[in-house]
């Protein structure tokens, strides 16, 4: 069974950082997409970054130049780190991952962390 467990979230001003850790229990040497959605209050889920098995990366629109995503195949685990956090950052950001390529769509993600909730006050 398929594990994602996130942190990092929190209440913070704007203007300051976050970084988001998901660790899982896959195997290394599987192909999987991991990736991060975001579902700020009363809006749909939406990509913010995809991390395909060959270490390249995507970001979303609205966060390129704002954040990085990395990766410590040690410890099985990836990082979304946010800066100049916005009021409209506020969401539940979720871990996911599934096998084989990545995706911009939520609906084609098999796996899920519990989510982690971002609120950014102005």
């Amino acid at each position: 069974q398929v594990q994602l467990v996130e942190s990092g979230g929190g209440s913070v001003q704007a203007g300051e950082s976050l970084r988001l850790s998901c660790t899982s229990n896959i195997s290394r040497n599987r192909t999987v997409c991991m990736a991060w959605f975001r579902q700020p209050p009363g809006k749909e889920r939406e990509a913010v970054a995809l991390f395909p098995s060959d270490g390249s990366s995507s970001l979303a629109h609205f966060v390129q130049g704002r954040a990085t995503i990395s990766k410590d195949n040690v410890r099985n685990s990836q990082y979304l780190n946010i800066n100049s956090l916005k009021p409209e950052d506020t969401a539940m950001y979720y871990c996911t991952t599934r096998f084989g390529w990545c995706s911009w769509y939520n609906q084609v993600y098999e796996y899920w962390g519990q989510g982690t909730q971002v609120t950014v006050a102005s």
